[in-house]
């Protein structure tokens, strides 16, 4: 048996998952929202440009950007949010699910249309309502 072998089975393995590798603690749906204000001016400039690379480079950044923007609402969801605020909020839930959405390929990952991320960015900003009054609570 090979020595790392050997280690690797006595090594305890302890698997933690964070938004940024330990607990912090800080959670903001302003990260969600960046990513998707990014999402809207790349659409914007996508409409604006008939350059096939350019616009090619633009849909793979929005394509990514529109993946963060899932990434971030998802912390929130799985991380931030707990039992009494779905108590509270019954609607965050399906919000969360419609914004996620908005962010996939049925929505702003899968368009370049500029109105498909202000959905995305209204959804956002009801999100971000609640998030801040359960701040305040």
């Amino acid at each position: 048996m090979r020595l790392s072998s050997l280690i690797s089975k006595i090594t305890p393995h302890i698997v933690a998952e964070a938004h940024c590798d330990l607990p912090c603690g800080v959670y903001d749906p302003a990260q969600a929202r960046i990513e998707a204000e990014s999402v809207k001016a790349i659409c914007e400039k996508y409409q604006a440009n008939e350059d096939p690379e350019f616009r090619t480079r633009a849909l793979i950044i929005k394509e990514q950007r529109s993946e963060l923007v899932k990434h971030h609402l998802w912390v929130l969801w799985t991380d931030y949010f707990k039992p009494p605020h779905f108590e509270k909020y019954p609607q965050l839930h399906a919000l969360v699910n419609e914004a996620t959405k908005l962010a996939g390929a049925s929505g702003a990952k899968g368009s370049a249309d500029p109105e498909v991320a202000d959905k995305l960015l209204a959804k956002i900003d009801e999100i971000a309502k609640i998030f801040w009054e359960t701040k305040q609570a």
